[in-house]
């Protein structure tokens, strides 16, 4: 037979079938997936994926801003916005990252549980044959048997598993303590419990709800959640559409902010008052006080109390002597000395002028700045501390069509000057007022600055796993303390007769391993050779 012949005899592998080609493509991806280093790196992606969420302006916090960044930069915002990055935390590639990250962890941990399961069943290891090859080792040759050594050794193991073989040798008696179990015990503590936080933040973005409001801090009407529409800006989960709030409302009595002499805030406190429950059904208020960081809790619900600016209050008389009166928060430009800037309009009343069109050409508009604690360079104001000692306004007052009847959107801290470039407003002054001070426009019209009222910033906020999350955070800790603290050690004994059965005399020969390198080890050792190998009676 030629070497061809027995190439072509000999038989080669056999060839797997399509489905057992998947079904490889399928086991091996799995063990990569479940592996702890593709943990690791997810979890580092996870927290890579998080810096745009940081760093770039998100629409569940601010629409607003991300509309502004974008109308900045057209092209670059265009397509930052198709990869998600204002919607980072619900973009499919964070999601993505967040579940193959989960479904790793559990891969990891489910087989790591049930190996330390079995290992907590099974005796401790046998002796070595050659115990001089360990870290630490001691012989010693005591009075007593080899039963009393070992059985009393064992009583003085308390807290570690033992067990007692006899040995290879005629009257040898051997012992096998470990301790450090709890080690490996924290370990899988924490990573259950890091794959609780996930679950636990994963349902309250599934099923929480944030609404944010800004109230007039001098027991107006304030505000209930009877609806999204009722904040300012209102982020529901994936599965909530916000119309399952738990029923409550609120009024801000006051508000008051402490601060340092360089004018920064210390703390910032709230008087209110509130309904839930079978207070809405018999009208009852319940006083109660928040601050920042310590919310009022009602109903699974948490109502906080985030931030404060002013709202300066105008009072228009119009030249036939009816008045109008409003407030509106102004936006703070500066969050050290609270230099505020917005905008307020004012409908004429009804019947006033004979026709709608000649109506709208005398609305008014007042668009400005505002300083709690005004210092004037020239006619430039400024302010110089946060809170409102002596304001003052800049204000450009304008008359002509503001856009109110127009039922598109607009902003309420500037106006459009696509309107004053067409000639629709008209500057008609520009003043600084202090609070009592007016001025009057070319038809008789007069602007009075009446002062400012304090606003509050309040967020309604449902998150159904938030005490989850705190008490997987908690556990993750305290896992990591003990996987930190505790060292896996083993400790054996060989006991054998040093002359006959028959002698009370034996070499006692022990051997120590500690299965990290942690120091303080040695020490412990010997403390344990002293404790175990003293035949005397304590």
């Amino acid at each position: 037979m030629t070497v061809t012949d027995r190439a072509e005899a000999t038989p080669g592998p056999p060839r797997q079938s399509p489905l057992g080609r998947a079904w490889g493509f399928v086991r091996n991806t799995w063990r990569g997936l479940t592996s702890m280093r593709t943990a690791l790196v997810l979890l580092f992606l996870l927290a890579l994926a998080a810096i745009p969420g940081a760093l770039l302006p998100q629409r569940s916090l601010n629409e607003q801003k991300v509309d502004e960044y974008i109308a900045d930069r057209p092209v670059l915002g265009e397509w930052m916005d198709r990869f998600e990055l204002f919607d980072v935390f619900s973009s499919f590639w964070f999601t993505a990252v967040y579940v193959l990250l989960f479904i790793s962890l559990v891969g990891c941990i489910l087989p790591r549980t049930v190996d330390h399961y079995r290992a907590l069943r099974t005796p401790p290891v046998r002796v070595p044959r050659n115990l001089a090859r360990l870290p630490h080792h001691h012989r010693v040759v005591v009075d007593g048997t080899a039963a009393e050594i070992t059985d009393r050794a064992r009583a003085r193991l308390r807290g570690w598993r033992t067990e007692v073989r006899p040995g290879e040798r005629e009257g040898e008696v051997t012992l096998s303590a470990e301790k450090g179990y709890t080690r490996e015990l924290g370990n899988l503590a924490f990573h259950l419990a890091l794959v609780a936080l996930l679950v636990a933040i994963a349902v309250g973005k599934l099923f929480g709800y944030e609404g944010n409001v800004i109230v007039i801090a001098n027991g107006g009407p304030g505000f209930c959640t009877t609806s999204p529409a009722v904040f300012d800006s209102f982020r529901t989960g994936n599965v909530n559409d916000g119309t399952g709030m738990t029923p409550m409302c609120v009024k801000v009595k006051n508000f008051r902010a402490d601060y340092l002499d360089n004018g920064q805030a210390e703390m910032f406190t709230s008087d209110i008052s509130y309904q839930a429950g079978e207070d809405l059904t018999t009208d009852t208020w319940r006083d109660t006080t928040i601050q920042v960081n310590h919310p009022l809790r009602v109903g699974g619900d948490r109502v906080y109390l985030q931030g404060h600016g002013y709202a300066p209050t105008f009072t228009v008389t119009f030249p036939n002597g009816e008045t109008r009166t409003e407030t509106i928060q102004w936006a703070p430009n500066d969050a050290t000395t609270f230099l505020s800037s917005g905008v307020l309009r004012i409908d004429p009343p009804g019947g006033m002028y004979a026709t709608d069109a000649e109506r709208r050409q005398n609305q008014i508009a007042i668009e400005g700045l505002f300083a709690p604690t005004a210092s004037f360079h020239g006619t430039l104001l400024t302010s110089v501390y946060p809170a409102m000692t002596d304001p003052a306004v800049a204000v450009d007052v304008y008359r002509g069509d503001t856009g109110l009847d127009t039922g598109r959107s607009q902003s309420i801290f500037a106006l459009d000057q696509e309107m004053v470039r067409q000639g629709r407003l008209t500057k008609e002054d520009r003043v600084n007022l202090r609070p009592g001070e007016s001025t009057t426009l070319s038809d008789g019209t007069e602007v009075r600055f009446d002062g400012a009222e304090e606003f509050a910033n309040i967020q309604v906020s449902h998150d159904p796993a938030q005490q989850w999350v705190l008490v997987s955070s908690v556990v993750m800790m305290a896992g990591l303390l003990v996987s930190l603290l505790i060292t896996r050690r083993r400790v054996w004994l060989r006991v054998t007769p040093e002359g006959t059965v028959d002698q009370r005399r034996v070499v006692v020969e022990m051997g120590g391993l500690a299965r990290t390198d942690q120091a303080g080890w040695g020490g412990e050792f010997d403390r344990l050779r002293d404790r175990l190998l003293d035949t005397s009676d304590k």
